[in-house]
């Protein structure tokens, strides 16, 4: 089969680990039989500098286009970029949620898994890592604050912001439908999260969910204010299944998990809409006081590829080959700087790896499966 793939390396770091994601995809293609065409497409900072802008019609239609899309990270270093001297909507960022919107991608889905082997290079103690755990955040995508009506003014002499964040019952209940699947085809439980004891929008939100829930009578559910659910993460990360939350929460507490599970660089996320069409990220940022160094680990984005395959292309057993080869190489004691152990004991075991090797590595190991 003949797959057509939208490419957005992006900024930063995004070029080296979209180059080893891509290279797991074509020897995928190579062992089964598949065909990858890639279309780059320019978002970030690289299309301001290019076009002027953070994202181009002609890029929308380029990731309409596609059968999916595998992005790396955009954006770059806020203090010192010129691109972060530009007015807000004309900054990298504002391609991403313009894509998002324009793409309809409504469903966030970002799975945090604690690998055996990676058990040292989690920050948690041994009695509350236990025997790992294994989440998935489903982060609705396009409402809240992040797309509400906004604006800077003056009041009686006074600078003052405004953020507004809205949701309708309509948003809530596509997103809760499809965590509620999710949790179906994992272990049944879904943890809604909110802020009811003081937003409106919190309220609404759980009220959408307990009506969805009567469609699932095989699923648990359970209500849990946001901080509380913050706390929890750290306190006990194995209690949760399926974390189904709103837009701003979700990107806080995804990034949260991430680190429970040793680095934002193992998190692997897939946004999707109403059809197979997705896009495929890791949930870390541009890095780029690390970029051209070759140390940045590729593995959230070979995982994301592995997402891809098997989201949008119905692919699965070829994205188990990706996932198993990620382990094998884990448990063959290669590590990328940010996953090394914390702890001394652990240092003699591992090797410590750059951004290429890691995904030739990778690579060895799928076309030995």
């Amino acid at each position: 089969m003949s797959y057509r793939i939208g490419v957005i390396s992006g900024d930063g770091i995004g070029p080296e680990i979209v180059a080893e994601a891509r290279k797991v995809l074509d020897c995928i293609g190579t062992k089964y039989g598949h065909t990858f065409e890639y279309e780059e497409i320019l978002m970030g900072g690289c299309s301001i500098d290019a076009t002027g802008v953070p994202l181009t019609d002609e890029a929308i239609a380029q990731a309409k286009a596609s059968d999916a899309v595998l992005m790396g990270s955009i954006g770059g270093n806020t203090a010192t970029s010129p691109w972060y001297q530009l007015e807000p909507g004309l900054r990298p960022e504002a391609g991403l949620l313009k894509l998002r919107k324009s793409l309809n991608l409504f469903a966030n889905l970002r799975p945090a898994y604690l690998y055996e082997e990676l058990k040292e290079a989690c920050p948690l103690r041994e009695d509350i890592i236990g025997d790992g755990f294994d989440m998935m955040i489903m982060r609705e995508l396009t409402g809240g604050l992040y797309f509400g009506e906004r604006r800077t003014e003056e009041k009686d002499g006074v600078i003052t912001a405004t953020d507004t964040l809205t949701y309708n019952e309509n948003e809530i209940r596509r997103i809760a439908a499809r965590g509620f699947d999710i949790a179906r085809k994992r272990r049944r439980k879904v943890t809604s999260v909110d802020k009811a004891n003081v937003l409106d929008s919190s309220r609404l939100w759980r009220k959408i969910v307990e009506e969805v829930a009567k469609d699932y009578p095989d699923v648990s559910y359970e209500h849990m204010l946001v901080d509380n659910c913050a706390m929890q993460l750290v306190k006990d990360p194995k209690q949760f299944d399926v974390i189904l939350t709103e837009n701003m929460f979700g990107d806080i507490l995804s990034d949260e998990a991430s680190m429970v599970t040793g680095s934002i660089g193992m998190l692997s996320s897939a946004s999707l809409n109403d059809t197979r069409f997705g896009l495929y990220e890791p949930s870390g940022g541009s890095a780029p006081d690390i970029a051209g160094k070759g140390i940045a680990n590729p593995i959230a984005t070979v995982l994301s590829a592995a997402m891809l395959l098997r989201y949008s292309l119905d692919l699965d057993t070829e994205a188990d080959a990706v996932e198993a080869a990620v382990k094998q190489v884990l448990k063959d004691g290669y590590r990328t700087i940010d996953i090394m152990p914390q702890k001394a004991a652990g240092a003699s075991s591992v090797k410590r790896v750059g951004t290429k090797e890691m995904g030739d590595l990778i690579v060895e190991r799928i076309e030995k499966r």
